[in-house]
Order: structure tokens, then sequence, then C-alpha cells
């Protein structure tokens, strides 16, 4: 027994240390001290109990006390003296009945407040409680500098129904470093492992989890009243994209990131003044690899230590909300990266990752799949969802890869994937998984974003009619084509006039997003201006038009960093965005239409309003491939609140083009991209154009209008009548 202890390899070491009734008259205390020389039971006022006995020269200590037990302290001699600290092993466990109920059934979705590491108070000692799930372990134990890292001083509880590990452990507090000591049921001792649930982590090659206690005062109350009533597909949502370490370096401070405050600082005050509703921020859970960008994360809970502290990022979301603007994270639940202080083969097994590597290995990626079969799995990753609501306030979460989720042949060759049992390629498992987020989720009034890149039916629709129920999906197949089309010279643009239209063959089937994403600035790919045909006045040109049909088209918004001031060079994350770029009057006029365009859009009703309906949109005509034109009706709720918006896709300019209009009357046009202000060469209609009584298009009524060269026309009638 006690060579077991000293080993560090009993299976129940509180059967052994702390206080036991051995006798009807007396109870014993047993205590692994391999550091001191000697110890003493002593009581709370420090008043002598007991000279412990030395019964294992590697440190092991007993006393035996006459009964009663009462509380005691251990006062131990080292070499630098002596010191008193409270037993571990007198605390009993904090882990209640109803904890490890719902932790068996996989429905606990609070587990960020019971797993992993909470400074708390137990019978009056103030201390941290560990908790870590490892079924598969041999033995478990808390290290770190308070024990010189030595597995054998701390090991914890097994709670075997549900198989989690824990213990209480006096006189630490928050800062402290740990990891967890896993030894197999092998006998091997694994590689030290950061806590699942770590809300800190030390930076590489440390990579120790902290305890961390959060004290932020929140100051959004009544943002989250307003926007976690319920979920408002009618309103305007106009997303910029942004990865925190590269949006603006301080060359100052050696080309250093900016800080969770100097972001709060810089970066919302310059997403306010451009027009933007939400920021969607790539990954800030904690990753090891910085050229990941935040997809391989290795602590689910622990917002990244490059910006700052944790309640620091709590001030720059607290910051977005004063400000009127939501607060989108990318969550990567589809994957997670191999390093062996992380997720990987946990406790000795293939506890969180598929043991079949055709199941449980990413051939793209070189990561591991989690195995949402397991209901522990897939909670932990649902509570994990419910974290960054509850804890960090954030408003959305999208969800990255989901397509590789929901294939189980998803960029494997035949062969390399194993069939579900109806013999096909779908993952049962992630269906179910994806639903049940989706609906906890939406129940705690947040938002969730599918990045699906198939045509995998129903994705934003609900699960109760077989959906999987996420609030929207980004349509990639709508970026594809409208990036190939407008990277055509213009010549030869009539010959893809389909990419433009075919979108809105489906456009209402999925509550969409259009994006125009960092996957798109990267691998080669060049920028979204680099794309454009011609010289450089057409290059602009075409992309401010590009970004007016963007705006105009059914959907929510959403562009990536650099791209709203026309960034030429590919993104790249070592660096910050070319800002000096402005003083050139070319990117400045760029960056001044996105501005204006997302005050319209924002202002307009019929621009957002009814994005998810065919009754917000009606084609004009589609079919003048000829000439590269497009022109099309959006409609608000009152139908009678209608835009018409005209696209010319060819740098000619087109005098008196007919098209058709629902209402007779003055047409406004309230936003032209070819205006000198942007760049453009300032063709246009004067401001206004009234309707003439000849039918064109279908319509009673049609507008005589100048067509600017490679531009887009928004307009609007001045007095409302059908």
């Amino acid at each position: 027994m006690f060579e077991a202890i000293v080993e560090g390899s009993h299976a129940d070491p509180f059967s052994v240390l702390g206080p036991h009734r051995r006798t009807e008259q007396h109870w014993e205390v047993c205590t692994f001290q391999p550091q001191a020389s000697a110890v003493r039971v002593i009581d709370q006022a420090g008043t002598l109990l007991a000279d412990m006995q030395r019964v294992h020269p590697a440190g092991l200590f007993r006393a035996y006390l006459p009964l009663p037990i009462r509380p005691y302290c251990l006062e131990l001699v080292e070499a630098g003296g002596k010191k008193v600290i409270e037993d571990p092993y007198r605390f009993g466990s904090l882990l209640g009945d109803i904890d490890r109920y719902l932790m068996a059934e996989g429905t606990h979705f609070e587990l960020h407040h019971k797993l992993g590491s909470h400074p708390t108070t137990c019978d009056g000692v103030s201390g941290v409680q560990f908790s870590v799930w490892a079924p598969n372990a041999e033995r478990v134990s808390v290290v770190g500098p308070f024990n010189d890292w030595d597995g054998r001083r701390h090991p914890m509880r097994l709670h075997p129904a549900v198989g989690v590990w824990e213990m209480f452990l006096p006189g630490l507090s928050e800062g402290e470093l740990y990891k967890y000591e896993v030894k197999g049921r092998d006998g091997q001792v694994l590689p030290l492992k950061t806590d699942p649930f770590a809300r800190r982590m030390e930076p590489p090659p440390g990579n120790a989890s902290i305890v961390h206690q959060s004290r932020y005062q929140w100051r959004d109350t009544a943002w989250i009243e307003a926007c976690r009533s319920s979920i408002k597909l009618d309103q305007p949502m106009a997303i910029y994209e942004v990865h925190l370490g590269s949006w603006r370096r301080n060359r100052e401070r050696g080309n250093s990131w900016l800080s969770y405050r100097e972001l709060a600082q810089t970066l919302v005050p310059y997403v306010k003044d451009m027009g933007y509703t939400h920021i969607e921020m790539l990954p800030l859970t904690e990753h090891p690899f910085d050229g990941s960008w935040g997809y391989q994360p290795v602590g689910m809970f622990a917002s990244t230590w490059r910006f700052g502290e944790p309640d620091e990022f709590k001030f720059l979301i607290d910051t977005c909300h004063l400000h009127g603007i939501g607060v989108i994270m990318d969550w990567v639940p589809a994957h997670f990266p191999r390093d062996e202080f992380g997720l990987a083969y946990f406790d000795g097994t293939h506890l969180y990752e598929h043991a079949d590597p055709r199941l449980g290995s990413h051939p793209d990626w070189g990561t591991l799949i989690f195995n949402l079969g397991r209901v522990e799995v897939s909670n932990y990753l649902i509570s994990n969802a419910l974290f960054w609501i509850e804890e960090y306030h954030i408003d959305a979460l999208r969800v990255d890869a989901v397509a590789s989720l929901l294939y189980l042949d998803y960029s494997r060759k035949p062969g390399e994937w194993v069939a579900n049992e109806f013999g096909g390629n779908e993952n049962f498992a992630a269906i179910r998984f994806l639903r049940l987020l989706n609906e906890t989720v939406h129940q705690h009034g947040g938002i969730t974003i599918a990045e699906e890149s198939t045509a995998w039916p129903m994705v934003s629709r609900p699960a109760y009619s077989g959906g999987l129920g996420f609030t929207y999906k980004w349509n990639l197949g709508w970026m594809h084509d409208t990036l190939g089309y407008i990277a055509q010279d213009p010549v030869y643009r009539k010959h893809h006039h389909n990419q433009m239209t075919f979108g809105l063959t489906y456009a209402f089937s999925e509550n969409f997003i259009l994006p125009l994403s960092h996957d798109e600035v990267v691998h080669g790919k060049g920028s979204i201006l680099a794309r454009m045909p011609g010289d450089t006045w057409q290059k602009f040109a075409n992309l401010r038009l590009y970004f007016t049909f963007l705006y105009c088209h059914p959907g929510k918004k959403l562009m990536f960093m650099g791209s709203e001031f026309g960034q030429p060079a590919e993104w790249n994350h070592d660096e910050s965005l070319d800002w000096h770029l402005l003083d050139s009057e070319w990117h400045a006029g760029v960056q001044k239409l996105m501005r204006d365009l997302n005050r319209l859009y924002v202002d307009t009703p019929a621009l957002f309003e009814v994005d998810f309906e065919q009754a917000g949109f009606e084609w004009i005509d589609c079919d003048d491939r000829d000439h590269s034109i497009l022109s099309f009706l959006r409609r608000a709720r009152d139908p009678a609140q209608h835009v018409v918006v005209v696209c010319n896709f060819t740098p000619v300019v087109r005098d008196h083009y007919r098209v058709g209009v629902p209402a007779a009357g003055r047409y406004r046009e309230m936003f032209n991209s070819d205006a000198v202000d942007y760049g453009g060469s300032g063709a246009g209609n004067l401001g206004a154009v009234a309707a003439d009584d000849i039918s064109a298009d279908g319509h009673a009524h049609s507008l005589g209008l100048t067509l600017p060269p490679l531009a887009g026309l928004i307009l609007q009638p001045e007095r409302v009548g059908i």
C-alpha cells in the first residue's frame, strides 16, 4: 500500500492519505511529503497534536491521534525552513450527484463551471478545485510549481461512474501554473497534459494551464437585453472579418501585435466609422502555431495570450457592444492538433478523437477529428460554445469546416473512409451533434453560422423540420461564381453572364451570408482587387461595382479586412494591413465607397429586410448578356419601399438605357459607384430621373438612364406609390 503511494500507482489515494478512523479510539493521518525532513500535525490554532513518523524513506509520514477527528494542518520542515499547509486529502468531493448524473448522460451544458480549475472555498479554506475527465487513466495528478511538478504528490480522486478525477488543493489561487500528469492503464506516464477546460494558458513552449478567475464588470446590459431576446433575420448585417494579429501592428514596438485594449481603442472606432454592424474575429481560442490563424485550437476554453488576458478580451467585446457592434467568433469543433500536451491520446487512449484513422485523422490538415458519437465529447463542445456566449458575451459563432463534419468521405479516397450503418457517407453522429448544438445555442440567445461548402440541404432550417438548425449559412457558391465572373475581361463577360444570375435560383433556399472571406485572399489567390481586369482605373471601377452588387444582392454581407480599401497584396498574417495606401486617392475612394455603402445599406430596409424570401427580390432584366447589364428590384416588408438596382459590367457608358419600374414619379439616384468622390468618372443622372409612361420589362413605367461605365446605380422613388 505505502509502496503504491510512493510510486504514484495507487488506484485510490484518498483511501490512504488524509484522515481516517482506524480504531474505536484513534484516527490516522497519512501524508506524502518527499521534500520534507519532518512533519507535525497541528490544530487550527497551531497547537501540536502529533509528531508524524516517517513510514517510508521516500517521504511518507503517519500519525495516530485520539478521536474525534477534527480539522488540522500540517507543519512541514523543509530545506528552506518551516511552513504550514492544509492537507488536501482531508477535504471531500465538490462534485455533486446531479453533476455526475448529467455528465454521464452527456447533457451537462455547464461543464465549464465544474471541470477545469476554479478558485473556491471549501470548509472555510480557500484554494482551487481541479476536475478532469480521463476515464481510462490509472492515475491522474495535478502538478505545477507548487509541488515541483511531482505527480506523486497530488494524485486525484476518481468518480468511476463518469470517469472524472477531481481534487481541492487548499492554499492555491489565481495565477497558478498547472498541468495534469496522467498514467495510462499500461502503466506509462504520458507527457504532461494541459487542462481541456483551462481558461488561460501559458505561451509556448511551456503551454501550462493557468488558474483564472474573472473579475470583469460588464457594461453591455442594454445590448444583451436587446439582442438576446430573439433572432431577427430582418435586420442588416454587414460583417467586418478580422485577424487581430495583422489588422494593424505597432511598428514602434518591433512590429508587435496590438493588445485587446489597444484594439478596443482603434479597431472598434474604425469599424463603427465604416458603418459595419458586426466584427467577425478569426479564432481566438488558444493555438500553438501562429500560422494556423487559430484554426488548430488546443485550448478551447482559453482566449489566446497573444493579445492580453481574458478580462482584456472581455473589455474588447464589451467595447464593441457599447458602440452598437455585434461580435462573431470563428469556432472550430471539426478538428484539433496532435500536440502531445493537448487533447490527443489524452488518458492513454483515443479519448476525444476516433481510434480508427479513417475516422479520426484529417488528411488535409494533419489534425485529429473529434469523436462526436461519444456523448462526453459532444457535451464538451456544446458546453464550450455556451461558454463563449455566456462568459464572453459573444453574439454568434461561425462554425468552421462544417462539410468536413457532415461527410465521412470528406477529402478521402475510396478505401480511406468508413461508411455509416446504411453504407452511406453521411456522418449521423455529426448531424445529431450539430442539431443539438444549434438548438442549445439558440435557446441561450446566440446565433450560429455554418461555413458549409457543399449542397447539403436545409443547413439553416430548424432541426424539427429536418434541417441542421444553423441561423445562417455562408454562400460559398455565390462567392465562387461571382468572383469568377468579375475576373473576366469585360469583352468576354457576356459568355459568363449566368455566373451572376445563377445564385438567384437558390438564393432563398437558405439564410445566406455572402462572404468575401480571408480564404479568398491567401494561398496564391491574390487580393480581391488583384482579380480585377484592366488598367488601374478599370481595376478600381470593377472593384467598386462588385462591392455594390454584393450589397444589393439578397443575403447578409461579410468582407475580410483590407478589401474595404482595395489592398492589392495578398493577406500576410505576419504583417499589418497596408494602411499607407490610403494616401492614394484610388484606395481612399474605395474606402469612402464602402463607408457610404454600409450606411446606405443600414438605412435602406429594402436592402436587408426581406433577404430570405422571394418577395424581397425581383428581376427587372437578367437577360441582357450582350451588354453585360443586370437590373433588379429589392423590396422591404412594405413592397412600395423598393429600390432599383442597375449594374453595368462593361467600360462603356450607356445613354438612354431603358429600365422598367413599378411606380411612376421621380427616382432619386441614391448611390452611384462611379461618383468622382470614389475615384470614378462622374457619369450619371444628375441626382434624379423621372419615370416615363413607357412600358418596359413588364412594367407600365420606365426610366431612361445614363449608365456609367463599370458601375452600379441604386435608385429609389421620391414619392412611393405602386
